[in-house]
């Protein structure tokens, strides 16, 4: 399945999050993540990020495709490669 992440944590969980994410998506974006990834891997990740989030303060949005042919993705501007800055 494909799936494109976006979130609204606050600020002192955000790093949290991103190191999260960051072992299952892309980062394309500073708060959006996008990628291939199985269904297990997918549960993982979630329950990791139950761990690290405040539900009742923090949002995480998941978008979930069956395949990434179902999605076409267009970038005005200069598309961002966050992945190599987070390192």
């Amino acid at each position: 399945m494909y799936v494109i992440v976006t979130y609204d944590i606050a600020e002192e969980r955000v790093n949290k999050v991103r190191k999260v994410l960051i072992k299952y998506f892309n980062w394309v974006q500073n708060s959006v993540f996008e990628g291939e990834i199985t269904e297990s891997n997918f549960e993982k990740c979630k329950y990791e990020l139950k761990s690290v989030i405040d539900e009742s303060y923090d949002s995480v949005y998941f978008y979930v495709f069956e395949s990434k042919k179902l999605c076409t993705k267009i970038i005005l501007g200069e598309g961002k490669d966050l992945a190599t800055s987070l390192i």
